[in-house]
């Protein structure tokens, strides 16, 4: 039996909003009997594309996070609705049926992510359905994975270990693990926090291109990198509000040494590395 899954890579995507507009191209206007009302023009995404920015100018990541109904295991919509109004099948696909939800508003606040929507006109909650009258006719992936331009969409059966989104499943993470909710998109390269400086040498104002630079965490686990040509360095993917010691050496200067909170992304603007000599006066 396949088991339906999704992965969304955030390091590929772009924000071009492809995935969006394919769902609205195939939902809007047009109601698929037995698995979706039509879907409004306006005031409803079943794909969600969110716009993450982290850091300080001119140290600036921007991350963009697709995320549809995540067709959880234990999926709180199935238990909010009453007469089988919502359910999953057994692909894994969690739908809202038309008919048996019409009137069913508290469907909607069921969803602790908030990815059920209310369709004022037709009095039905309403949400992703992974194009699932497009998969029951043998297409192999729903619209918004079609559309992707950057692959950052994966779709498949997670029961299939050969499958490319069954081994990406396995390295993924839930959008919100403490919620328990065994979901069946799950992500990779969500965005966390990152520490990033530029090394500058004092006595000739140039970049500190082969610098050292050394991240030390809480737990005393030392990782480093090395200044690029321009003096700029990063540590990405740190998880919140951890406390780290950042030491940046290289030959013949002094060594430079500070300690940093990631309450949020930091940028250790221009860090000066004067000579040995200037170090020991």
């Amino acid at each position: 039996m396949t088991r339906y899954g999704m992965v969304m890579d955030v390091t590929r995507c772009n924000g071009c909003y492809n995935c969006f507009l394919a769902c609205k191209d195939e939902h809007c206007g047009q109601a698929h009997p037995g698995y979706a009302a039509a879907q409004p023009m306006t005031g409803q995404s079943w794909i969600r594309v969110t716009e993450h920015e982290r850091g300080q100018f001119p140290k600036v990541k921007v991350d963009y996070t697709a995320v549809p109904c995540l067709h959880c295991d234990a999926a709180a919509c199935v238990a909010a609705a009453a007469d089988g109004a919502v359910y999953r099948r057994d692909d894994g696909v969690v739908l809202i049926d038309p008919e048996k939800a019409a009137g069913q508003r508290d469907i909607v606040q069921s969803c602790p992510h908030r990815l059920i929507f209310w369709n004022e006109a037709a009095q039905v909650a309403q949400k992703c359905t992974l194009c699932a009258h497009l998969l029951d006719k043998g297409y192999k992936e729903p619209r918004c994975v079609e559309a992707c331009p950057t692959g950052a969409l994966l779709f498949g059966d997670l029961d299939d270990p050969q499958s490319e989104v069954a081994r990406a499943f396995a390295e993924a993470e839930e959008l919100r693990p403490e919620y328990g909710l065994g979901d069946k998109v799950r992500f990779v390269g969500l965005p966390a926090e990152f520490i990033a400086g530029c090394v500058v040498f004092g006595d000739s104002d140039a970049c500190g291109a082969g610098a050292t630079v050394t991240l030390v965490g809480d737990d005393g686990v030392a990782v480093g990198t090395t200044a690029d040509a321009f003096g700029d360095f990063a540590f990405d993917g740190l998880p919140k509000n951890v406390s780290y010691t950042v030491t940046v050496t290289a030959p013949g200067y002094a060594p430079s040494t500070c300690q940093v909170t990631t309450r949020r992304s930091i940028n250790l603007g221009d860090i000066v590395l004067g000579t040995l000599r200037e170090g020991a006066v």
